[in-house]
């Protein structure tokens, strides 16, 4: 006898695809979970780890901001000591020219020469007298430029002229002179100005 199956076989099948494409689909959600999961699990740490060595950096930077502005305040003290100690060598420099302009203006005034006065700007000195003769005047520059101390000497002018209270008629002459170093002098100061420097054994 032939068996005769009366089940709608059809639905039956129908359900059991259903449920094999519900297992599936849960299978995939739950793979899908598990890899969204893992992948935002090690994005995370990289984004901590890369958050600390920012913050590491961070830490670092404003330490050395720190030590560069305590060393441009140090450059800043540095700079104001060596602007004090220009003056000072400048005022000691100035003291000493000075003394040492008057010392060869006496020495170096020949007979029949009266300054009456004498200006200084810098190395530059202007200097207004009177002489008894052009030949004194030019006396005056000769013993200048021999000077170890004086240079340059450089007539402006010459005239008749009669001083206040005088009725003799004598020369009023103007000139310049600059002031000088001797090279003795200029090595002698080069050489104390260079720091000592010394051998390191």
């Amino acid at each position: 006898m032939i068996p005769i199956n009366l089940l709608p076989y059809r639905a039956e099948r129908r359900k059991e695809l259903q449920k094999q494409f519900a297992i599936l689909a849960a299978l995939t959600a739950l793979i899908g979970g598990i890899v969204w999961f893992l992948g935002h699990s090690f994005l995370e740490g990289r984004i901590n780890n890369q958050n600390q060595r920012n913050k590491f950096l961070e830490t670092k930077i404003a330490e050395l901001d720190k030590k560069i502005a305590e060393i441009k305040k140090l450059k800043s003290q540095t700079q104001a000591l060596l602007a004090r100690k220009r003056v000072v060598e400048t005022l000691q420099s100035n003291r000493t020219e000075s003394v040492r302009l008057l010392d060869q203006l006496v020495r170096q005034l020949p007979e029949g020469v009266h300054l009456k006065t004498i200006k200084q700007s810098g190395k530059n000195v202007s200097i207004l007298g009177f002489a008894t003769s052009n030949a004194r005047v030019s006396t005056l520059m000769r013993n200048f430029d021999a000077s170890p101390w004086l240079e340059a000497p450089k007539l402006i002018q010459i005239r008749a002229s009669k001083p206040k209270g005088s009725s003799v008629t004598l020369n009023e002459f103007s000139l310049t002179v600059q002031l000088a170093r001797p090279e003795e002098e200029k090595k002698t100061t080069t050489a104390s100005s260079r720091p000592n420097r010394r051998n390191k054994s």
